[in-house]
């Protein structure tokens, strides 16, 4: 007898019912120029080769996508594990991409010709983020896990070199610390040691002195603790000043002149999965459970503006100059400008939409937002604006 997967075949309470009858309404908006892809959306970079318009994200159908942002174009997959690809991270030089798996190993593939290269095993679970760097002219991966460890690798043999452990839960987010990596020969980033930021389910951010010939704890510090649980994100500003964002609900900056202690602390609200930063208007990118990308200034903490397009979770974000891009688990990218104008245009399109709800008017789900390719409002938005006006 066959087995229906059709929810409407299935007992759901009125509130389940409510959820996905609001997620199947919000879906048809066009926010954010949104590319649709065929499964969740986990994490997000940048691809250095093309830092201004292209993206690779990790897909729980387990491939590698690399999408175009300003085109749309997302033909370019890279495919080899069976499971969901959570994390990712390229080469310094872009020409290598790894990904991070629930079959507890990493993969690597040749972004050129797209054909799998290594499989890196050693992890006992999930392996959940990644960073890659060089040290005394070795390029390295450190890969953290659900099994509350930390592996330093070859990048280019899958050797493993050390194994870091001091967390008592999961693994979340690993990060460089910008004081620490050196610039050498024409600009080439390299040093014999760094330390590295580590943040996890057990609330507490350690920190970690590595190089090839040894790796540990950084003596006499104890664990950072400045959140109520779970640290999501970690990721520093050009000051040096290392911003965190936590399942408590909120994003906080940690002032390295104060030894790492908060002197900012953002209400996001909710949980907040991940943190973005815009240093040239000066503005901090949060999202999470909420599906909404906020946007914050950074001097004042006050509230920009509120992006909304997503309707499940947000699970990652970029800046690529000013604009942010953002995943989630609804299978979209979306694309939000960050030039003052453009989030003027975009509140003043907001305020209408809510002035229209409020007078009981239709409002058109899924205007397109102005993605700051050019100045002020189209003819079309014009015109929409003033229908709804």
């Amino acid at each position: 007898m066959p087995v229906s997967a059709d929810p409407d075949h299935f007992f759901q309470t009125s509130h389940s019912l409510a959820e996905t009858n609001r997620k199947a309404s919000k879906s048809k908006n066009k926010h954010g120029n949104p590319i649709q892809l065929p499964s969740k959306i986990l994490a997000i970079i940048v691809d250095p080769l093309n830092p201004r318009d292209a993206v690779y994200v990790a897909e729980s159908a387990g491939n590698v996508r690399r999408v175009a942002i300003d085109t749309g174009e997302k033909d370019i997959v890279y495919r080899g594990p069976a499971a969901p690809v959570t994390s990712l991270a390229t080469s310094l030089d872009g020409t290598t991409l790894i990904g991070g798996c629930w079959d507890k190993t990493l993969w690597s593939w040749s972004v050129s010709n797209r054909q799998s290269l290594l499989r890196y095993r050693g992890h006992a679970d999930f392996v959940k983020c990644l960073v890659t760097l060089e040290l005394a002219g070795t390029e390295i991966v450190i890969s953290g896990a659900a099994d509350a460890s930390i592996i330093v690798w070859n990048l280019h043999s899958a050797e493993k070199i050390h194994v870091l452990k001091g967390h008592t839960r999961g693994i979340l987010d690993l990060a460089i610390d910008p004081s620490t990596y050196t610039t050498g020969e024409a600009g080439k980033m390299t040093c014999k040691e760094v330390v590295i930021f580590s943040a996890g389910s057990d609330r507490e951010i350690r920190r970690w002195r590595v190089g090839l010939e040894t790796a540990k704890q950084v003596e006499a510090e104890t664990p950072i603790l400045v959140h109520a649980t779970s640290v999501y994100a970690l990721r520093f500003d050009a000051d040096g000043d290392l911003w965190t964002a936590s399942a408590d609900g909120t994003v906080k900056r940690l002032s390295r002149d104060e030894n790492f202690q908060p002197d900012t602390n953002i209400e996001h609200g909710d949980y907040v999965r991940v943190v973005a930063l815009e240093e040239v208007g000066g503005y901090v990118v949060t999202a999470g459970r909420s599906e909404d990308i906020k946007v914050w200034d950074r001097g004042s903490e006050d509230l920009v503006h509120v992006f909304s397009g997503h309707f499940e979770e947000v699970t990652g974000l970029v800046t690529m100059g000013q604009r942010c891009v953002s995943v989630s688990i609804d299978g979209t990218v979306r694309l939000w400008s960050l030039r003052p104008e453009d989030i003027k245009d975009a509140r003043m399109r907001k305020e209408a939409e809510q002035k229209a709800l409020a007078a009981g008017e239709s409002v058109l789900e899924g205007q397109p937002t102005n993605q700051g390719t050019a100045g002020g409002l189209t003819a079309e938005e014009e015109r929409e604006l003033e229908e709804l006006m």
